[in-house]
């Protein structure tokens, strides 16, 4: 099938002389995760993981992945002629590297010039300047391919109520425009959903568990458009957004907007995240630099912040009730990845103010587990046994917030290595945790924290070690994360300000075996302020027991033992009132002091 899918795109190619054509993973918005409508890297590739841009040419096909999806995409590449580029590894070219010798003098590169970004179309040209190519950009080939693709998504949206954002909309875009002011601009367009959704305080359903609505926004001194489909609004809706001065239009309308916009504007806007198509359109000055919401949103304000703690109470409950059920009837009841995922769904739904999960939970048995974003399938569905470790990674969409918890759990014997694994991983959450810091430092500055008791066993995670979240919104939120390295296209190297909520998420994958990963969530806060300046540190926000029978206490050190067994104390206090009494009664045994 998707041998045949490529012959029809070079037969494409070859009518309009495209030496190379590039599909990306992304939507018109640059999303992390797409709706079905924009799932054109999958289709044309058999490759079902979030990230990754296949190349086209006459000869070959490339999918470029990262250290994430190394083993699934190796699985879903076989049989389809696709060769896996693993993304960093030595021996392994850049995409532009790799057009570079693709693509021909005179040449010319294709791709739909709504779905590349700005700055990677610019990098296009700018590689393949000596060679003179052209671009070619105005048709989505893999459209004219795509049999019964599916429609654009036009789910109905919602106002997000000011007790759940702590700020009106109003207000946002008054503080947005001070920023504006700032670097001179006179106009902004945005593109980003999340961006949007939380600056008209709107959420919607048009990405899977991302509550977001297709839309774009041109924002003025004086007036605000926002370009969606309207019947994707209700009256509330309408009447809010026109008394906060916005102006509604056709979601199809954003590029013909834009081309009318006086030249005599300053536009900002954000080329790594502005289409290159809508780049092209724009005729005036322009200041490119990150979305001022971009740090606004992360930050999250004292109404928000309370919110999102009152959830996580709701979140550990679910999780907790869910652990006891999987370790106390493992065994003896039929057991799945799949189904221990629905049952976790379950408890979630039951949550007051639950809207859907945060994104497709990773139950993980054994070796699957070594896949970090493994997805259980009815063909790989895992028996669970009394036996080995279950990973899971979950979260949850609620009005007070967004959720994202992992837990490995023991369901009955593991190995000594697998032991030192788990603690070890342990002492990388515990460790980052506990840490105190000067205001300035930034994600980078303090992952060794987490890395170094795994890097001490010469094992490494190929991932960073934590993301932003938002708030009822993306699951992964930039400007904050961890990372041992700057990784540009991650962006999530930002100061770590008060307010901003990122995840600690250490892991060890040994393939073939198991693996083991720990998440919570931290909220920054500010610390003491003296003569050195002004310190910073984490309070954990995720509360659900962290599995005893995984650790070995020989390998802790004093001051982690003291923070594991302060860790579990706040747990079952937070949920004990939640519990049955056989739920609390194992509670208590879970978060035991060791």
């Amino acid at each position: 099938m998707i041998p045949q899918r490529l012959e029809k795109l070079r037969g494409l190619m070859a009518q309009r002389g495209i030496n190379a054509y590039v599909i990306p993973t992304s939507d018109f918005h640059e999303s992390e995760y797409v709706g079905d409508y924009f799932k054109a890297r999958k289709y044309m590739s058999g490759f079902t993981g979030s990230a990754g841009t296949l190349v086209v040419t006459a000869k070959e096909a490339c999918l470029w992945t990262d250290g994430r999806y190394f083993i699934q995409a190796a699985n879903q590449l076989k049989d389809t002629t696709v060769t896996l580029m693993k993304m960093g590894e030595e021996g392994t070219p850049t995409i532009e590297e790799y057009l570079y010798h693709a693509v021909p003098a005179h040449g010319k590169l294709g791709f739909d010039g709504r779905v590349i970004t700005a700055a990677l179309g610019r990098g296009f040209t700018e590689k393949l300047a000596d060679k003179k190519a052209t671009l070619f950009t105005g048709e989505d080939l893999v459209d004219l391919i795509w049999e019964g693709r599916p429609a654009l998504s036009a789910e109905p949206a919602f106002l997000l109520d000011e007790k759940y954002a702590g700020k009106s909309a109003a207000q946002k875009l008054a503080e947005l425009r001070e920023e504006m002011q700032k670097d001179g601009c006179t106009a902004h367009v945005i593109t980003t959903l999340d961006d949007i959704a939380w600056l008209f305080n709107i959420r919607g359903n048009d990405v899977e568990c991302n509550p977001v609505v297709l839309s774009y926004a041109v924002i003025t001194l004086k007036k605000a458009h926002l370009f969606v489909n309207s019947a994707c609004l209700n009256d509330e809706i309408q009447a809010k957004l026109a008394a906060d001065g916005v102006k509604v239009h056709g979601y199809d309308k954003m590029i013909p907007f834009v081309k009318k916009m006086s030249a005599k504007e300053t536009v900002l806007l954000d080329p790594q995240k502005v289409s290159y198509e809508i780049d092209a359109a724009i005729r005036g000055k322009k200041v490119e630099k990150a979305n001022p919401t971009q740090l606004a949103k992360a930050m999250k304000n004292p109404v928000e912040l309370e919110n999102i703690r009152n959830v996580h109470v709701k979140d550990g409950v679910a999780f907790t009730k869910f652990m006891y059920w999987l370790k106390t009837n493992v065994g003896k009841i039929p057991m799945t990845e799949i189904s221990a995922a629905d049952y976790l769904l379950a408890r979630r739904a039951e949550q007051e103010g639950f809207i859907e999960p945060s994104f497709g939970t990773i139950a993980a048995y054994k070796a699957n587990a070594a896949m970090m974003h493994y997805s259980a399938t009815e063909e790989s569905n895992a028996v669970l046994e009394p036996e080995g470790m279950l990973l899971v990674d979950s979260g949850g969409q609620y009005y007070e917030g967004t959720t994202d918890i992992t837990r490995t759990m023991v369901l009955g014997p593991i190995t000594d290595e697998q032991k030192l694994h788990f603690t070890t991983v342990l002492r990388s959450n515990l460790d980052l945790a506990n840490a105190r810091f000067l205001y300035g430092c930034v994600g980078m500055n303090l992952d060794i924290l987490a890395r170094g008791p795994i890097w001490d066993l010469g094992l490494d995670y190929k991932c960073g070690t934590g993301h932003g979240i938002g708030y009822l919104l993306n699951v992964h939120e930039a400007p904050n994360g961890f990372r041992w390295r700057i990784v540009a296209e991650r962006r999530d190297s930002a100061v770590l300000e008060e307010g901003m909520v990122t995840t600690d998420e250490p892991g060890i994958y040994i393939e073939g075996s198991h693996g083991i990963r720990t998440e919570n969530e931290l909220i920054c806060r500010k610390g003491v302020k003296n003569h050195d300046g002004q310190f910073m540190y984490f309070e954990p926000v995720t509360y659900a027991p962290i599995d005893l029978d995984g650790i070995d206490p020989r390998y802790l050190t004093e001051k982690e033992r003291q923070t594991l067994n302060d860790y579990h104390a706040m747990v079952y206090g937070k949920l004990f009132d939640y519990l049955t009494d056989e739920e609390r009664a194992w509670l208590k045994e879970y978060t035991r002091s060791i």
